[in-house]
């Protein structure tokens, strides 16, 4: 489909190690003027599922600082651009899990808030889990907590689990289990 909006111009309003903002002057698709705002990320979100034999799984626990609370997650990390998202999956499962996994499965990518910012993310289920230590960054404090899936699960369903990316991969994981994947 054709594109209904008209760019007139476009500027950086702010811009951070981790995101830019831009703000355009548009014509909306009634031909009227306006403004939009785009956040854009300079990295790609990572969700990682690690799975044991048991479908036992890990989630991390820290303080978001920007809703002010302290929350539940499946394991995430950025991926810088040039970076493989596979590789910053890897990563991010060790450094905030301690975790390293012989099997990996890109299940998802997903567009994480489209009306606002050009966020993708991509989750990945890991298998073949070895305790190789946690090293998290300067900017984490993490709680780390291995629970069954099925509990996961059942905390997503009762609003315990509210990160959008952790509520889509736990549902997508969960369905893929369910049908035998």
């Amino acid at each position: 489909m054709k594109n209904p909006w008209t760019t007139k111009s476009a500027g950086i309003k702010y811009e951070n190690p981790w995101i830019k903002v831009t703000e355009s002057q548009v014509l909306n698709p009634a031909g009227n003027p306006g403004i939009y705002g785009v956040v854009h990320f300079k990295n790609r979100a990572i969700a990682i599922i690690p799975l044991d034999e048991n479908n036992n799984t890990w989630i991390v626990g820290q303080y978001r600082y920007t809703l002010n609370t302290y929350e539940w997650e499946v394991p995430e990390g950025g991926c810088p651009e040039g970076e493989d998202p596979l590789e910053a999956a890897q990563r991010e499962l060790e450094e905030e899990v301690g975790l390293h996994a012989t099997q990996w499965e890109k299940i998802m990518e997903i567009q994480l808030s489209n009306s606002v910012s050009d966020e993708i993310g991509y989750t990945f289920i890991a298998r073949g889990l070895k305790e190789v230590g946690s090293s998290p960054e300067e900017t984490e404090q993490l709680q780390v907590r291995k629970l069954p899936f099925d509990e996961l699960v059942e905390m997503v369903m009762n609003g315990e689990i509210k990160d959008g990316l952790s509520v889509a991969s736990v549902l997508k994981v969960k369905r893929m289990l369910d049908a035998g994947c």
